[in-house]
């Protein structure tokens, strides 16, 4: 497919625009189906522009955002911009007032058009682009002062157009790739394990735990024994070297820029990117 202006509507904590070269020139030449069980701010997908794929997130607000715009592109245009343009003087008090409407939204799962604008302006006019959430699932993040807008209207009706052509799922990464089969890609960019193997955060309130690592790590086993070809990205720690290491793959140590952190010192660090063929 000719890419048209497809960018990420969003911005994503682990986001993978960086990696793209990286990640293109270890690409299979060819493959079937395109499957992705952590979608996030789908830099990947939006480079590549399979024919033929499956995408899925945990982050139900996510997913709805990428649902509405595939459906309904001019009513999400149209809403961000409702938003954007009615911005109050003092920014932060809006921003804090649309906050906790995204958060009764959430809470009471209305999965429409005006969530998937909220998601979208939170996520541009939030700390960092940082989505995280507390304890309840309630959005947390606060102001970062930017009165830009939020989304460019080319943009999303290029990325509708793709998306209606692509299956887009809401669960369990295992779920996701029940169908992978011989010939398909899957590409996995799993919440990342944590530099401190003491702390684990997640950017949903389910979180993804030492546990969930590994029945990815098994689930990465099966694909393989399955003929699919597998590629997992993720920081280069002593656990994921164990989840994956001594079993035939090949893992590429790659640096990094870490845009997302408050502390300019730790903005540079390790990624492995991991494949099986």
């Amino acid at each position: 497919m000719k890419k048209t202006n497809i960018t990420p509507f969003v911005k994503w904590a682990g986001g993978k625009r960086q990696l793209l070269p990286q990640i293109r020139e270890r690409m299979p030449r060819e493959y079937n189906n395109y499957y992705e069980p952590f979608i996030g701010g789908g830099a990947v997908l939006f480079e590549l522009l399979p024919q033929k794929a499956v995408i899925n997130d945990i982050n139900i607000a996510l997913v709805n955002a990428y649902r509405q715009i595939c459906n309904k592109p001019e009513a999400f245009v149209q809403e961000v911009n409702r938003l954007d343009a009615e911005i109050w003087e003092d920014g932060k008090k809006y921003y804090y007032f649309l906050r906790e409407n995204y958060n009764d939204k959430l809470m009471q799962e209305e999965l429409d058009v005006e969530l998937a604008a909220l998601f979208v302006f939170i996520n541009k006019h939030c700390f960092n682009g940082l989505c995280r959430v507390n304890g309840k699932g309630l959005f947390n993040v606060p102001y970062n002062n930017s009165r830009k807008a939020s989304i460019d209207a080319n943009s999303i009706y290029a990325i509708s157009s793709y998306l209606k052509n692509v299956r887009i799922l809401d669960g369990d990464f295992e779920v996701a790739c029940d169908k992978a089969a011989k010939g398909d890609f899957v590409f996995i960019d799993s919440p990342y394990a944590p530099l401190n193997p003491t702390s684990f955060e997640s950017y949903t309130k389910e979180g993804f735990d030492i546990e969930s690592h590994r029945r990815l790590a098994a689930l990465y086993d099966e694909l393989t024994e399955r003929g699919c070809y597998c590629m997992l990205t993720n920081h280069n720690t002593q656990l994921i070297n164990e989840l994956y290491g001594n079993k035939g793959y090949r893992l590429d140590v790659v640096d990094v820029k870490r845009f997302i952190n408050s502390d300019a010192s730790n903005r540079v660090g390790k990624e492995v990117i991991i494949c099986n063929y």
